[in-house]
């Protein structure tokens, strides 16, 4: 089964240059541990860099930035191939974060 490990954490750890290095050789080592079951990825430009498309009814709104003010945001994704849910915690556990955060976990459509 495929399945989607959002990553949530907040941005501000990576503000010099030493922090967002190290973030960099984790997640390097992360890949080289897991390589067999990520099938895709990607880490994501800052949430200041986002536009979000808000619909209500006909009315499409546009907002720079994510929509939700919060202190977490999405900063990237894996994507893996595994055979079950528990497989997929077990490797989302391993997933470095540069201070508190959360991996959200989702199958893909069609994945059930």
């Amino acid at each position: 089964m495929k399945y989607a490990l959002l990553i949530h954490e907040d941005h501000s750890h990576y503000q010099d240059e030493e922090s967002w290095q190290d973030i960099i050789r984790r997640h390097n080592e992360f890949g080289q541990k897991h390589g067999s079951a990520i099938v895709g990825g990607e880490g994501l430009n800052g949430p200041e860099t986002a536009t979000t498309l808000r619909r209500n009814g006909a009315e499409t709104m546009v907002h720079d930035g994510p929509f939700a003010e919060a202190r977490e945001q999405l900063g990237g994704f894996y994507l893996v191939d595994v055979p079950s849910l528990d497989e997929a915690m077990s490797i989302a556990k391993d997933i470095p974060l540069a201070g508190e955060g959360s991996i959200e976990i989702r199958p893909c459509i069609g994945e059930d």
